[in-house]
């Protein structure tokens, strides 16, 4: 497949599925497998426009962001309590990423524990949609310190390829109590620090490769694929809280079912 093609499907792959709980790298690990192309030589490309999907946020919540940037260096108490349940929830992610780095490495080479992950995932989730109760939305800023840390520890469970960071955080956040659209968004504001900390460790730890750029996955595939992964996941964003604020999770559990047997299918009789 021509490279800039290959670029723009995956930059469009990564946009659709990084703020859905279905895994955009365990839906990018399949790919690999299923178009056959070096995943080697696309790896950096991988980290890079998932960055482009963060863009996304920043710019959907530009005004967010932007009142408790400013309200922040004000030390407004509702801006220090939002900075803070983002920062504090982003921890157990640092600390634990960086402690099983090289474990992780290994799974996302394996993707029989993404079909597997995607399955277990979408039971999980079907069970979990059944025993939550909604709850009252109140904000981002106003979880309690002790659900921040629990959401935390939850999204760690993302660190298996396959499982969905957004599906962790929200589904865990789900069952603290939190309403479906304050965990969406907690999600996704979460998701900043977090994938750029991901990014950063990635390419620092092999930065020849990005700044080579000049192999068959050159500079001007890795700009394709991020435009397509930021528009993609701008048109995400706004969609995904409108409808699982009304219809809840169970299509995304089905889907996850659906992929991962195919998967395990697919994989056994290739």
């Amino acid at each position: 497949m021509n490279e800039t093609v290959t670029a723009i499907l995956l930059g469009i792959l990564e946009g659709l599925t990084e703020f859905l709980p279905v895994s955009s790298t365990g839906h990018l690990i399949l790919a690999t497998e299923l178009f056959g192309y070096d995943a080697a030589q696309w790896a950096q490309f991988n980290i890079v426009i998932q960055l482009g999907a963060i863009l996304a946020v920043v710019v959907s919540y530009f005004r967010t962001f932007w009142t408790m940037g400013t309200g922040l260096l004000r030390w407004e108490p509702t801006s220090v309590r939002f900075v803070r349940n983002i920062l504090v929830a982003f921890i157990p992610a640092a600390v634990i990423g960086l402690m099983v780095k090289d474990t992780i490495d290994v799974m996302l080479e394996s993707p029989n524990v993404v079909a597997w992950a995607l399955v277990i995932g979408g039971i999980a989730m079907l069970g979990l949609e059944k025993t939550i109760r909604p709850s009252e939305d109140t904000g981002v800023a106003d979880l309690p310190l002790k659900k921040v840390i629990g959401i935390g520890f939850v999204q760690c469970l993302a660190m298996i390829p396959g499982t969905s960071r957004s599906g962790a955080t929200i589904l865990g956040a789900l069952a603290m109590g939190v309403g479906r659209k304050t965990a969406a968004e907690f999600s996704f504001f979460l998701a900043v620090p977090t994938m750029i900390g991901a990014a950063t460790v990635k390419i620092l730890s092999e930065p020849e490769k990005l700044l080579a750029g000049g192999g068959l996955v050159g500079w001007d595939e890795i700009a394709i694929g991020f435009v397509a992964a930021f528009l993609v996941a701008l048109a995400v964003i706004r969609a995904f809280v409108a409808y699982v604020s009304r219809y809840g999770f169970a299509p995304f559990a089905w889907y996850r079912i659906v992929i991962g047997i195919a998967a395990l299918a697919w994989l056994t009789l290739r």
